[in-house]
């Protein structure tokens, strides 16, 4: 009898299980990080990768992001100049080599920038954008390189530059040479403004550290989306530092916003109207052309009220 019961413990249903099982894809359900509440994936990205019911803003990738915000989801690639991919030869629990080779794999992209230069509904722009999943968007050499270019680019074409920013702030493996990059981004903004042209930053969650400390906080308007993480260190930090309790979303955006530190907290799915007036705005684009890039929402026509007539009055016999 014991040998019975084996045998269709270990045999049958295996057999069973392996028949009825179903393939199923790992990235089938998006879970909510606030709520934990599943979503369908075909769902997120169609909402522009935002959890619906809870509006949590997802972390995109440097592609997504352009393709979001790029009319048809079409631009050109700006070449990026190269750069010394491990000048200190700096090795800690890994190689930094070994690192940034698994980041490329990753990512699929050759350091944490991407610049993109197309039409933001109807209008000629250079974005360049971090993304946070190269080595959490740390800035390095090749990061500063990026920018630079993509200043330069949006110089040659006469376009605003925006940025997206995302990131952990400089990078340590290249010590004093990511630090350098600060003062020579600086000097790119302020190229942009002697010629009269709109610099933007969207500041996206985390934007911390170095990045925050420079060209992050340069902008002529500051956009950032809800629930963004947005500082130069991070609230344990300052806690453990000043030994006080922060108060309630302190350094989140909407808390920024209400102490002055950004202009406006955008929600994602209005991010490109938002900026394609705002640089129409600033490049004095003439108001014609910019209701024709980005057309007014129409409002629903409404039924006017029906007014009764008033009973005339009548007359009282003396």
């Amino acid at each position: 009898m014991v040998e019975a019961m084996n045998w269709i413990s270990e045999v049958v249903r295996p057999k069973i299980k392996t028949l009825f099982k179903r393939e199923t894809p790992e990235n089938l359900w998006v879970k909510c990080p606030e709520t934990g509440q599943m979503v369908f994936h075909k769902e997120v990205e169609a909402n522009g990768w935002v959890i619906p019911g809870s509006e949590h803003h997802l972390r995109i990738t440097a592609q997504q992001r352009l393709k979001l915000m790029f009319d048809q989801g079409t631009w050109l690639d700006v070449p990026l100049p190269d750069a010394p991919a491990d000048p200190l030869k700096f090795r800690d629990e890994k190689r930094y080599a070994d690192r940034l080779k698994d980041a490329r794999a990753k990512t699929g992209m050759t350091d944490a920038f991407k610049v993109g230069y197309g039409r933001v509904a109807g209008l000629p722009m250079t974005l360049a954008v971090q993304d946070f999943g190269f080595m959490g968007g740390s800035l390095g050499m090749a990061a500063g390189e990026a920018f630079v270019r993509g200043a330069e680019t949006a110089l040659e074409k006469r376009t605003p530059y925006v940025l997206f920013a995302a990131s952990g702030g400089a990078r340590m493996q290249e010590g004093i040479l990511s630090l350098m990059q600060m003062p020579r981004t600086t000097v790119a903004v302020r190229r942009l403004n002697n010629a009269r042209l709109p610099y933007l930053v969207v500041l996206t969650n985390p934007t911390t550290g170095g990045v925050t400390a420079s060209y992050a906080m340069l902008g002529d308007v500051h956009l950032a989306e809800p629930g963004a993480l947005i500082g130069f260190a991070g609230p344990r930090v300052i806690e453990q530092t000043i030994r006080e309790k922060l108060p309630d979303g302190f350094q989140r955006a909407e808390y920024l916003k209400e102490h002055g530190m950004v202009d406006q907290v955008v929600h994602r799915r209005e991010m490109k109207t938002t900026i394609a007036r705002l640089c129409g705005l600033l490049m004095q684009v003439p108001a014609a052309s910019l209701a024709e890039a980005v057309p007014e929402p129409k409002a629903e026509a409404r039924p006017e009220p029906k007014v009764e007539p008033k009973p005339e009055p009548r007359a009282v016999p003396a």
